[in-house]
């Protein structure tokens, strides 16, 4: 598995103080750098996660995913090509905006750029998150996950699975068809939602806390219209979590307590119960798909799925029994 991790996320938009306000004031990212055509965004110790460019044309959004090094980078352009997948090298001057080593570039089947690099380099200084916050869960993991809507999954999975070498964790069928897929430990770094159109529908930031989730739900009802689905917990990677509608139209998910898998010997299986346990009442879906779903929570409910709270050590008190 060359890919290791979602490394970063290009957003193509020209509201950039509408990006800087989300970014900084809702989410807590800090601002890097801005200039009158970009914003460069930390999340972690790297000189940049998240960045927005005025200058692409709208929706070109792109995605980095990280590989080990030079070596892996030679391998992942030399099976594209083979392919017949169109690569480009990234050259010295992007890859120091880019703030990495090396990196080339290419689209997959939906048209997505696409970017793969190695050599993240490190800021010069402590990461300061723009408001109050226990920090993002990063570091090996990566960014967190990009979920991407698509006319059709099976070409997506034979680039994905077949070609840049993700594995499938779980997948359903009902109120709508998905594919989760993994290349480390978090439980998806990619899915894709089968809807009849190519876009981006969310991208998933993990938090280490789960009050710094709640706080910056407090924030979001401030706001019209920002919540896109309601507070709630998913059943496959058992993430607490809302989703905030950005300035773009696609949805920042903003979550906690994501599940860690092992990679290499997980099995795929569909899911039962639908996305969630409880909750996240999806504002996205049709009225006859929201009916749909909640029946299928509510079904679960009764059934009692249940999941224990997956938290990193140093985050709870154990409580002694009742």
């Amino acid at each position: 598995m060359e890919v290791k991790s979602l490394g970063y996320v290009g957003v193509a938009s020209p509201r950039l103080d509408e990006w800087a306000d989300f970014a900084t004031h809702l989410l807590g990212m800090q601002c890097q750098h801005r200039t009158n055509a970009s914003l460069a965004l930390r999340l972690d110790e790297r000189q940049q996660r998240f960045f927005v460019d005025a200058g692409q044309p709208q929706d070109q959004h792109l995605f980095g995913w990280e590989v080990a090094d030079g070596a892996a980078l030679q391998r992942l352009a030399a099976r594209l090509e083979a392919a017949k997948v169109t690569v480009h090298a990234g050259g010295a001057a992007l890859a120091a905006q880019r703030g990495v080593r090396e990196l080339i570039r290419f689209h997959d089947p939906a048209g997505h750029q696409l970017e793969a690099f190695h050599g993240a380099q490190p800021a010069d200084t402590a990461f300061a998150p723009a408001r109050s916050l226990s920090g993002f869960r990063t570091g090996a993991l990566g960014l967190g996950h990009a979920v991407l809507t698509v006319t059709q999954i099976a070409p997506m999975l034979a680039f994905y699975r077949d070609l840049l070498g993700f594995r499938i964790s779980d997948y359903m069928l009902e109120p709508f068809h998905a594919y989760f897929l993994h290349v480390n430990a978090r439980h998806h770094s990619l899915a894709l939602i089968e809807t009849g159109h190519h876009g981006v529908h969310h991208i998933m930031l993990e938090l280490l806390s789960l009050d710094d989730v709640g706080q910056a739900y407090d924030l979001a009802q401030q706001q019209p219209d920002c919540v896109g689905v309601t507070l709630g917990r998913h059943s496959n990677d058992f993430m607490t979590s809302f989703y905030a509608r950005s300035p773009s139209g696609f949805m920042i998910e903003y979550g906690w307590g994501g599940r860690a898998i092992d990679p290499l010997a997980w099995q795929a299986q569909p899911l039962q119960h639908g996305a969630s346990l409880w909750g996240h009442e999806r504002y996205w879906l049709s009225p006859e798909k929201r009916r749909e779903a909640l029946d299928m929570r509510l079904h679960a409910a009764a059934d009692g799925q249940r999941a224990p709270v997956q938290v990193i050590e140093g985050y709870f008190v154990a409580m002694p029994p009742s």
